[in-house]
């Protein structure tokens, strides 16, 4: 009986120990904790800095979009009879009358060609009637669409891609539906009148949308936007789409099997091409990518160049939903990196997509072909016979 009385009070006294113990280990971390909390460093200043205006309008009206867009930025500034000038304005943010405000805030504008005077007036517009419609398209929700980007004198691009890569139904077990993308041919550009003839290809085929807008170089970006809003109105089951020009070959063969091969969490989120980095505007005005230092200064974000890249329809939903929030950019592949910026994410580059051309040794053999997606550029009767090429069973490329 003793020998358990001892026990107990042993057994009571180690338990009285450990909790003194853990009483004394819990002060001193809370003491510790108290000593580092008195030690709070308050910046000495904030960890952005007010912008100051950009004298380049594209610079410029971006600001005014961030602010419009950003309650942070909004929050900043105060109320709105506080606001800088240049930013307290009631002008309509997507107006389609020409703005000849820019006259004044381009410093050069009177100096510029003609192309960036057009895009400069009417850069605040980006919806325009929808002049041909095709909603039958993506009735049976394509797994990839392939939508091409086409001027309208190009019938036989069109009609090239239609009898090769581009041709509409099932493919591999997939489906696959084609879109060309088309404004206007302005006389102003000195086109030919060919509308009888497009009336024929749109009533023969059924796969052209057309805007009314004028179908220039420095208007890609407004047909980007128009498609990404017809995109999500007509399309928005598409589980992938191929965005590029009509001067390109696609093995659409690969492209399927490489999208079959990706991971769910990969897929969500798929923008590959060929991605240029590190680059910002040419200022040598006999290129074809000149961009004064008036309109726009500043790198350039990573973009696919835009021969063709290819992303997931959730991601061009995505995209589609911050376009209004970045200023119309006169290039338009750059601008899509500006978009997908905003988004946080950026385009990956896969050496699949070749739109500077393969050496010219291999151009001929039908192999160089059989792992690629993109080769820039091919001629109407390059295409057809590559597909030819690919389309063989009897094509042995080990």
């Amino acid at each position: 009986m003793n020998l358990a009385r001892r026990r107990v009070k042993v057994l009571g006294v180690m338990m009285m120990v450990n909790f003194f113990i853990y009483i004394m280990v819990e002060v001193s971390r809370s003491g510790g904790q108290g000593k580092i909390d008195s030690k709070v460093h308050v910046p000495s200043k904030r960890f952005w800095t007010k912008r100051t205006t950009s004298e380049a309008y594209w610079n410029l009206q971006q600001q005014r979009l961030d602010h419009v867009y950003n309650p942070i930025l909004r929050a900043e500034n105060g109320s709105s009879s506080v606001l800088p000038g240049w930013l307290n304005t009631t002008d309509d943010l997507d107006s389609c009358e020409p703005d000849y405000g820019v006259t004044r805030l381009v410093k050069d504008y009177n100096s510029l060609p003609s192309r960036f005077k057009d895009f400069l007036l009417y850069m605040r517009c980006r919806s325009y009637p929808l002049v041909v419609d095709q909603p039958h398209i993506c009735k049976d929700q394509p797994f990839l669409l392939l939508a091409i980007k086409s001027l309208a004198p190009h019938f036989d691009r069109r009609q090239a891609i239609r009898e090769s890569w581009g041709r509409a139904g099932r493919l591999a077990n997939r489906t696959v539906a084609t879109v060309f993308l088309l404004g206007n041919a302005s006389v102003e550009d000195n086109f030919p009148n060919l509308s009888e003839m497009l009336r024929f290809e749109i009533s023969q085929h059924q796969d052209v949308l057309q805007w009314g807008y004028r179908d220039s170089f420095f208007n890609l970006t407004v047909k980007e936007v128009m498609f990404l809003d017809w995109l999500h109105l007509r399309c928005s089951g598409a589980s992938f789409i191929f965005k590029g020009d009509d001067d390109v070959f696609v093995n659409t063969h690969r492209v399927l099997d490489f999208l079959g091969s990706l991971a769910p969490a990969k897929a969500k989120d798929l923008f590959v091409g060929d991605v240029i980095t590190n680059a910002g505007p040419h200022r040598d005005k006999k290129l074809k990518y000149f961009i004064p230092e008036s309109l726009y200064v500043g790198h350039y974000p990573p973009y696919a160049g835009g021969g063709g890249f290819l992303y997931s329809g959730d991601l061009a939903l995505r995209l589609r939903s911050v376009t209004h929030r970045v200023a119309l950019y006169p290039i338009d592949d750059v601008y899509t990196g500006m978009c997908l910026r905003k988004l946080g994410l950026a385009p990956e580059k896969h050496k699949g997509f070749r739109t500077f051309d393969i050496e010219e040794k291999y151009r001929s053999n039908p192999c160089a072909y059989k792992g690629l997606m993109l080769v820039h550029s091919r001629t109407p009767q390059e295409m057809i016979k590559i597909w030819a090429w690919l389309s063989n069973p009897e094509l042995n490329c080990q």
